[in-house]
């Protein structure tokens, strides 16, 4: 009978720029280490089709004679996880001679391309396995590979270290898992060093349904008996990052266009038409969560001249009309001097406008200083 959880579950972020092969990590089902590999692009004997191999791990460190007779079938699926194929079942016996199988021809690699057909240019495989026959070398007993006992967990010895690792750091780990049967405590061991390998990539390398299994595998493992509340904080912590980072580009994005707006206000003297565009690139970037820090300086240095520029210009403008008022002071005026003393009111008030805008200026100036800004001489 097929389990209804699959064996191991696969997930392919950014699934369109593969082109060489992709190695799953080694898991382990039937008492039985396996990994899998996928050709996005095809092998070379079928390149128009995406092919998958079940092969048999570490078999160099098995004994001469080593066999594995088994069942399984593989499933693929999108985010959402609906299911886009699914293979029949295929039924093989890995040996010395055979230590892999699988299918060549699946589906299409131009299905892959079709719009919609992938959501966020993620593919999930799900492999089922059932596992009829291990026999483990010259002796001819039917059984598991050898493995060594941790803590009261028979684990495999390219799962000691980490074993060892967990144990060391967090000793009561497991001092209340209810299962006694050797090999069902075997099973959870193994989804627990699957969680911690999967959390242990680069948090940017971690999607977020990564995270929604994960949290659901801790619960699982926590109603058993594990004490993993580090985990849960390891995930809140990745999850958190990841909503601060999006939100972050989001503001910033957000302020920019705030700022942009009062410029377009300001006068249409101002080219913004190479800004706008700039703008528009940096929300799209936003929102596909790959914002390039670089460009967002950049952004704000010119935005921050542009607002200077302006400020120069009015600063012209006013020093134009200083100069013209003066003239016309030099003129002939009335005789009871009403001209020269509204012309003088004029001035005062010009000055007076002068100098503030050059004390906003200078304010303006220090300020894209401290920011590290350099100052241009034109904005494309």
């Amino acid at each position: 009978m097929w389990n209804q959880k699959p064996s191991f579950r696969f997930q392919i972020d950014n699934f369109s720029d593969k082109k060489d092969h992709i190695i799953s990590q080694i898991f382990v089902s039937g008492g039985c280490e396996w990994y899998l590999y996928v050709y996005p692009k095809g092998d070379s004997i079928c390149d128009d089709q995406l092919c998958f191999y079940l092969h048999v791990a570490n078999p160099s460190l098995l004994q001469p004679g080593w066999k594995r007779r088994a069942h399984f079938y593989l499933t693929m699926l999108n985010q959402s996880d609906k299911e886009l194929y699914r293979s029949p079942i295929l039924r093989s016996v890995f040996g010395a001679e055979v230590k892999s199988s699988g299918l060549r021809k699946t589906l299409p690699v131009s299905k892959f391309q079709e719009k919609g057909f992938l959501e966020e240019d993620i593919l999930i495989f799900e492999v089922y396995i059932k596992t009829l026959e291990a026999v483990d070398g010259v002796s001819g007993y039917a059984s598991v590979e050898t493995k060594a006992d941790i803590n009261g967990f028979q684990v495999f010895a390219s799962q000691v270290t980490l074993v060892r690792t967990i144990f060391a750091e967090h000793p009561d780990i497991a001092t209340n898992v209810k299962p006694k049967n050797q090999v069902v405590r075997t099973e959870y061991m193994n989804v627990l060093l699957g969680l911690v390998n999967t959390l242990n990539k680069p948090s940017k390398n971690i999607s977020m349904n990564e995270l929604r299994n994960a949290l659901s595998e801790v619960i699982e493992l926590t109603q058993v008996g594990f004490k993993l509340d580090w985990l849960k904080t390891k995930i809140a912590k990745i999850k958190l990052g990841k909503v601060i980072f999006n939100n972050a580009n989001g503001s910033r994005v957000q302020g920019l266009e705030e700022r942009l707006k009062k410029l377009e206000q300001m006068g249409p003297n101002l080219n913004l038409d190479s800004l706008k565009r700039k703008l528009d690139e940096v929300d799209s970037e936003r929102k596909k969560a790959k914002a390039d820090e670089p460009r967002f300086q950049k952004l704000e240095e010119r935005v921050k001249n542009i607002e200077l520029m302006e400020s120069g210009f009015m600063i012209d403008c006013l020093k134009s009309k200083l100069e013209d008022a003066s003239l016309e002071k030099k003129k002939p005026y009335d005789a009871d001097g009403s001209r020269v003393q509204e012309l003088e009111e004029s001035v005062k008030d010009l000055k007076m406008m002068v100098s503030d805008l050059k004390a906003k200026l200078d304010k303006d100036e220090a300020k894209s200083s401290d920011d590290g800004f350099l100052m241009v001489n034109e904005v494309a």
